[in-house]
C-alpha cells in the first residue's frame, strides 16, 4: 500500500494546527473519513434522500437499495452466514445493550453466571452489571497476565457449567492486546455458554471471520473504520435472533398492529424500529469499500509495524512508561513519570499532535494497571512512521518542560 496515496484520500489530514501539520494519533477513539465515504453521504443528501421500505417512488428505491446494499456489504465483511443476521444499530454501545438487554435477560437467571475480563471498555461491563441486577447472575472475570493478556487456562478456569455468557472484546483499546477469541468461544460453547464479542477494535483493523470464530454475537462500530458516527451493526446467529424480542417497539419493526396485540417483521428489520440510519449505513458500506480496497490484511501489517517502531522509539524517552503486551495491534498505551496524561496531551496537541488522555472507558483496568490515567497513541491506515518521529521529539520536550517546572 502506498501510504501517500492513502493521506490523499483523507482531507482532514492536510492542515495545520497549533500552527503544526496535524498528527492525528487517537483514530482508536475516532477514525478520519475517506473522500469515498464524504462523497457517498453527500451524494445521498442531494441526489436521493428518502426514507427507506415504506415507498414505491424512484427516489425512496434508491434510498432502499442503498440501505440494504450496505447490510450485504456487512455482511460479507464479517462473513456472516445470512444478512438476516445482520441488524443495523447506533454502534458497538447499542449492539451490546441489545444483546444485554434482550437475550441475557430472558436467558439468564439467579444463580448462572457471566464472564468478561478486566479489560473491557465499559459498554462490555455495564451492560452485564445490569443484567446480573437484574437476574441475580454473577458476574466474573477472567483475571489478566503480568502483560495484559489472557491465559486460556485461566479463561478454562473461570468459565464454568454456570456461565451462560463470555463477552470479551477482540482487541482491548488500551492495552492493545489481541485476545485469542475462536480459542475461548470454544471453551464456553462447550461448556454452554453463548460467546459475544466486542469487535470496535478489531473490525477496522483487520479481517473478521464471525464463522471462523464461532462466535454467536458480534458488534462493531463504523466511525472507528472510516466510516460516519452513529451506525455500527450486531451480527448474530440466526437462529439467536430468532427466538430474541426487540427492545425498540414503533414503525418499521412490525409485522401487523391490532388494539391488543402486534406481531413482528422478521429479521433482520424486527431490531430497526423507526427510521433507520440510512445515511450512515451508506456511509459504512461505503467505509467497507474502501478498506477493502487498500486490503485488510495490508492495513494490519502497517499497523503492526507503526506500533514496533514507536514501541521502540518511545522507550528511549527517559521515565516512560508502555502498557501492554510486546505483540500488539496498532496503539501505545503509556505515562510520563511525574506528568498528568491530560498534561501530556496538552502540551502535545500544542505540537499539531492529536493523542488521547484519561481513563479511556477502562477505569476497572485503570486499577488493575494502579494509574488514574494514561495517555493513548493509536494508529490507523494513514499514519507514517515520521509522524512516531514528531511524536517522540515532542514526548521529550514535554518531559523537559515539566522536569523545568518542577
Amino acid at each position: 500500500m502506498n501510504i501517500q496515496d492513502i493521506r490523499e484520500q483523507f482531507p482532514i489530514l492536510h492542515q495545520e494546527v497549533n500552527g503544526h501539520p496535524l498528527v492525528y494519533l487517537d483514530s482508536a477513539a475516532t477514525s478520519q473519513k475517506p473522500l469515498k465515504v464524504i462523497e457517498a453521504l453527500d451524494q445521498y443528501y442531494r441526489e436521493y434522500n428518502s426514507n427507506v421500505h415504506r415507498g414505491v417512488h424512484t427516489l425512496g428505491t434508491r434510498a432502499t437499495d442503498g440501505y440494504e446494499g450496505a447490510r450485504d456489504k456487512v455482511k460479507n465483511f464479517i462473513n456472516a452466514k445470512a444478512r438476516e443476521e445482520i441488524i443495523f444499530t447506533r454502534g458497538t454501545t447499542t449492539a451490546l445493550n441489545l444483546v444485554a438487554s434482550s437475550y441475557a435477560r430472558t436467558n439468564v437467571k439467579e444463580g448462572d453466571e457471566i464472564v468478561i475480563t478486566y479489560m473491557e471498555h465499559h459498554s462490555n461491563i455495564i451492560p452485564w452489571q445490569q443484567v446480573a441486577k437484574a437476574t441475580g447472575a454473577t458476574l466474573k472475570y477472567i483475571p489478566l497476565q503480568e502483560d495484559g493478556t489472557i491465559s486460556l487456562k485461566d479463561a478454562e478456569d473461570t468459565i464454568t457449567e454456570n456461565t451462560k455468557i463470555v463477552s470479551i472484546m477482540q482487541v482491548s483499546n488500551v492495552l492493545g492486546t489481541m485476545n485469542p477469541i475462536k480459542e475461548i468461544a470454544s471453551i464456553a460453547h462447550r461448556k454452554g455458554a453463548i460467546m459475544v464479542v466486542d469487535g470496535a477494535q478489531s473490525a477496522p483493523h483487520m479481517k473478521v471471520d464471525v464463522q471462523d470464530l464461532d462466535c454467536d454475537f458480534f458488534a462493531f462500530s463504523g466511525h472507528k473504520m472510516g466510516g460516519p458516527t452513529g451506525i455500527g451493526a450486531l451480527y448474530g446467529k440466526k437462529a439467536l435472533l430468532e427466538n430474541m424480542e426487540p427492545i425498540e417497539f414503533g414503525g418499521e419493526m412490525i409485522d401487523f398492529v391490532g388494539l391488543q396485540e402486534s406481531t413482528w417483521k422478521e429479521l433482520p428489520w424486527k431490531f430497526e424500529g423507526g427510521t433507520p440510519i440510512i445515511a450512515g449505513a451508506i456511509g459504512l458500506g461505503a467505509a467497507i469499500d474502501f478498506l477493502q480496497e487498500v486490503g485488510l490484511d495490508n492495513i494490519l501489517e502497517h499497523e503492526h509495524k507503526l506500533a514496533k517502531y514507536a514501541m521502540e522509539k518511545m522507550s528511549t524517552v527517559e521515565g516512560l512508561t508502555i502498557f501492554g503486551p510486546k505483540e500488539r495491534a496498532g496503539l501505545v498505551t503509556f505515562n510520563i513519570d511525574d506528568v498528568h496524561p491530560h498534561d501530556v496531551a496538552t502540551v502535545l496537541d500544542a505540537e499539531g499532535i492529536a493523542v488521547r488522555a484519561g481513563h479511556h472507558c477502562a477505569q476497572p483496568l485503570m486499577k488493575w494497571l494502579n494509574v488514574s490515567a494514561t495517555a493513548r497513541a493509536s494508529f490507523y491506515l494513514y499514519n507514517t512512521e515520521e509522524e512516531i518521529d514528531k511524536l517522540v521529539a515532542a514526548l521529550v520536550k514535554t518531559k523537559e518542560y515539566f522536569s523545568n517546572v518542577f
